[in-house]
């Protein structure tokens, strides 16, 4: 279609069009002769130019290329290391905001505040917003159906009485209408598209067929408005749509109507820009999230005061508590204050000062208690030393008596005996008590040691009718340890061992590792279960009360014998089942810088048989080579010095 305005313009373009066509063709022979005329020249000189000209392009084709496949792997080098170099990072904040998230109740509550309020402020800034575009888009629209429908009716009623016959006429007519209704200046800023229906049968008038304001065109009309427009009588249809304006695109309504002019139908549409509508509505936006985002500081703000408030003496509590654990009893909270907070600062105050009160008395009692331990088993050493000397000499002389008083003098010399181990005892474990006692220790044979242990133990699983076998690996065991001390812890655990075996094997086994060498010293006799095993390094504790002791013991051995195993940074554990005996095991770093990880003997054990022993004798099978000993065989293992041994 085209427009009075286009026609008067097309004849000076349609007379300019030949002349130019005239141009190009004449132009176009004499270039064509010229090329006819020297043909074979250019043919020949194309064959000389071309090979030469074709390996310089592909060899600057092969330079760009590389160019591009050095920079591309920069580029990827470059990208790499920095994710080497920031994902590190990111994995330690990580790492740090969830040990605060963990440990920090005030971060917790503070983070958890801002994330509750971030997110109500987006749900109610969303309503609000979309609630306010939709009254401003609701305002527009009936403003706009308001001011068309009377533009309109003006339009029609400005058409309906025209006495206009000539060309002239009726394009100044319909221009000086149409910008009539444009409205330059009004409040929202209102454009017309002005198109003729297409497919008319009556006669049309094809002096006007399209009209519009600023350069739009009719495909501003978005097609399901048209096609409405087009179906309907006199109804009026709107639908939002995009106006071009300048470089930017702007929102608009445009609405529709028919309007009839010289018996032609045309499609007539007010454009009205929304600009300022969605200015308006970005500026409510911008101080809803600026606001929100104020708000939501203020909360934060708010939470970490208050929190800070509440949650202070709590820290400061715990840390009251952790110093009074670590023994510093004259610690105590600051009270502030008469509210909640500082009742409880209170009440743990004098809660602290009870402990301390208490502690100390207890301290006191227990100091008191071995000094007098200490004070009356010293005290004891000289009487009982006379006693034991006038026991001694009844006792050698006990077959001159009759048998009563025979009898007597072999009771009181059993009986000193025993009363002077068991002021030895006390003695060592006063020791113990006070952190007086001191480890000497020396790179020395574990072997010899327990072969020693063991001989000396003979006589009395002679008594009991035990039999002790001893399993070890060939060659010595050398051991940074305190010999007395291990002596006697091994001896303390054979002892008990060949007590409570009711008469069957004892086994003593020896295993070492890279960072440790571990006893098991195993029965099987009446057995103990795991209750009993925890409390069987008490003092004076025992799993029969009623049971009468047959050899003397004090009842603080293996108390000792757990002290010991402390001085050398060892494991002393206890393992038994009713029926099935007991195991100990000892387990003792080769040096006493090292620590000990595992143990190379097991402490619940697996019974096997021994070969070389007379039937079947459970015993730990920890190493293929094991030398057996019987009680009656023992020998000291040969010495080697420490620097000898593999």
């Amino acid at each position: 279609m085209v427009s009075a305005t286009k026609q008067g313009s097309d004849p000076a373009a349609q007379d300019g069009g030949p002349d130019r066509n005239v141009a190009a063709s004449g132009e176009a022979p004499a270039a064509g002769a010229g090329q006819h005329g020297s043909a074979e020249e250019g043919r020949s000189g194309l064959a000389e130019a071309s090979p030469p000209g074709l390996p310089h392009v592909v060899f600057r084709a092969r330079i760009w290329q590389r160019r591009a496949l050095i920079v591309t792997l920069r580029v990827v080098r470059l990208v790499r290391t920095g994710v080497v170099r920031f994902l590190p990072g990111l994995r330690y904040l990580g790492r740090a905001l969830q040990k605060r998230w963990r440990r920090s109740l005030q971060f917790r509550t503070v983070l958890t505040t801002l994330m509750l309020a971030v997110t109500s402020f987006a749900v109610v800034g969303a309503y609000l917003s979309n609630q306010i575009a939709n009254n401003l888009f609701q305002e527009r629209l009936t403003q706009a159906e308001s001011e068309t429908r009377y533009n309109v009716k003006q339009v029609q009623d400005t058409f309906d009485g025209a006495q206009v016959t000539d060309q002239s006429s009726v394009i100044t007519l319909v221009s000086d209408t149409l910008s009539a209704v444009e409205g330059r200046g009004s409040v929202i800023q209102r454009r017309y598209v002005f198109e003729a229906m297409p497919n008319q049968t009556k006669p049309r008038n094809r002096w006007v067929e399209s009209r519009a304001s600023d350069q739009l065109t009719v495909s501003v009309i978005p097609p399901d408005l048209r096609k409405a427009v087009q179906e309907s009588g006199k109804e009026q249809f709107w639908a939002s749509t995009v106006i071009p304006v300048g470089t930017e695109d702007r929102p608009g309504i445009a609405v529709g109507n028919k309007v009839t002019f010289n018996g032609t139908v045309y499609e007539l549409y007010l454009i009205y820009d929304l600009n300022t509508a969605q200015q308006t509505l970005n500026e409510i936006q911008s101080v809803l999230w600026a606001g929100g985002a104020v708000l939501v500081l203020l909360i934060g703000a708010v939470a970490w005061y208050v929190t800070r408030n509440v949650v202070s003496p709590v820290s400061h509590a715990a840390m009251v508590s952790e110093k009074l654990a670590a023994g510093q009893l004259q610690e105590r909270m600051v009270v502030r204050g008469e509210d909640e907070v500082a009742r409880l600062g209170a009440s743990f105050n004098h809660m602290a000062a009870s402990l301390q009160e208490q502690i100390t008395q207890l301290a006191t009692l227990s100091q008191m208690q071995q000094r007098f331990v200490s004070d009356v088993s010293h005290e004891l050493r000289t009487p009982l030393t006379t006693v034991r000397m006038a026991a001694e000499v009844l006792y050698d002389a006990r077959d001159d008596f009759d048998p009563i008083n025979k009898r007597s003098a072999e009771l009181l010399y059993n009986q000193v005996e025993r009363f002077q181990s068991l002021l030895s005892d006390l003695l060592e474990i006063s020791r113990f008590d006070a952190g007086v006692a001191v480890l000497d220790a020396e790179p020395e044979d574990l072997l010899q040691v327990i072969a020693h242990v063991i001989e000396g133990a003979a006589p009395v699983a002679a008594e009991y009718g035990s039999e002790i076998i001893f399993a070890a690996p060939e060659g010595a065991m050398v051991v940074e340890m305190d010999a007395r001390r291990i002596d006697r812890i091994l001896r303390n655990l054979i002892l008990n061992a060949v007590e409570h075996g009711e008469g069957r094997p004892v086994t003593v086994t020896v295993a070492a590792n890279d960072t440790a060498v571990g006893v098991s010293v195993r029965d099987h006799g009446i057995g103990m279960d795991p209750a009993e095993a925890a409390r069987v390094f008490d003092r004076f504790w025992r799993a029969d009360p009623a049971r009468a002791r047959t050899t003397g013991g004090s009842g603080l051995g293996l108390s000792i014998a757990m002290e010991d195993t402390k001085l050398h940074h060892g494991w002393l554990q206890a393992w038994g089942r009713k029926g099935s005996g007991a195991n100990f095991r000892l387990t003792l770093p080769l040096r006493q810088e090292d620590g000990i990880t595992e143990s190379p003997v097991q402490l619940e054990p697996k019974d096997v048989t021994i070969p070389g022993a007379p039937g079947s004798i459970p015993a730990e099978q920890d190493n293929k080579n094991m030398l057996v000993l019987r009680t009656d065989t023992v020998r000291p293992a040969p010495s080697r010095a420490p620097e000898e041994t593999p």
